[in-house]
């Protein structure tokens, strides 16, 4: 399995692209006001400098991080004498748990917002959001992911599933999808669902300080940094950032450059 690790990662990210681009067109959640036309291209290539970026810079990325960790003895997991299982579910529990505090940590200090809010700075919200990140956030990201598998002697199955569900999950998460409200309900109490990672996307900034998970909606509960739906309701809202509200931003050599702004 391991061995068609980037076969796998394209097909799944493939797979679950199409599916939530199909279903944002059949039954989309809000209206959308700017063109596919003029964000996607620019969200897609970010995709594609990020890919190249990461596999030139980390080629073995963070599931050689494990296979090496593993071949050394390193880590907890590694020293620990419990079933593989368990060590799987606490790595994927363990490992989304630090995404969370990850995110959190991109939106308090000043110099990581910078990178960061080049994802919030969209001005619409679908699943090509839930891949708008910056290069060097995505770079600063692997690192910390490196270190926190090679520390958490990490599985490498573990890491390949936590990676494609995380993936598969920002896609879904960030989705102008339609959901029932009753089915809604009962998602958000084991999945971050569109309408509750929406709200992370206002453009107010209390509400942009809450709902960081990206997978498991817990966090935000155990952590206080919950909120159920937008003041203005989720047609009422507004998506973005106020320093970011002219298209042309929406452009990629804009995107590149927007943490290196004054604003």
């Amino acid at each position: 399995m391991l061995e068609h690790e980037p076969w796998i990662r394209l097909g799944c990210f493939a797979g679950v692209l199409l599916t939530m681009m199909l279903w944002e067109w059949r039954s989309p959640r809000r209206p959308q006001h700017l063109g596919r036309l003029r964000r996607w291209p620019h969200n897609l290539l970010l995709v594609v400098i990020n890919t190249l970026l990461l596999r030139l810079f980390f080629p073995l990325a963070a599931v050689g991080a494990a296979l090496l960790a593993s071949e050394h003895g390193w880590g907890l997991f590694n020293l620990l004498a419990i079933p593989f299982w368990l060590k799987l579910v606490l790595c994927l529990l363990i490992l989304d748990l630090l995404i969370y505090w990850q995110h959190r940590l991109f939106h308090a200090l000043p110099g990581l917002w910078r990178l960061h809010r080049v994802h919030h700075a969209d001005l619409e919200f679908d699943v090509t959001t839930g891949l708008r990140f910056h290069p060097l956030e995505i770079l600063l990201s692997m690192l910390l992911k490196l270190a926190a598998v090679i520390l958490l002697g990490a599985p490498a199955l573990a890491v390949l599933l936590f990676e494609v569900l995380l993936n598969a999950t920002a896609m879904f998460n960030h989705g102008n999808i339609k959901l029932p409200k009753r089915l809604d309900a009962v998602l958000r109490r084991v999945l971050v669902t569109p309408d509750m990672h929406r709200v992370h996307h206002s453009v107010i900034p209390t509400e942009t300080d809450s709902n960081f998970g990206f997978n498991l909606p817990w966090w935000d509960r155990l952590f206080g940094t919950y909120q159920a739906q937008p003041k203005a309701g989720q047609l009422g809202m507004t998506i973005g950032l106020t320093q970011f509200r002219d298209p042309a931003e929406l452009r990629l050599h804009r995107l590149l450059l927007q943490p290196f702004h004054r604003k």
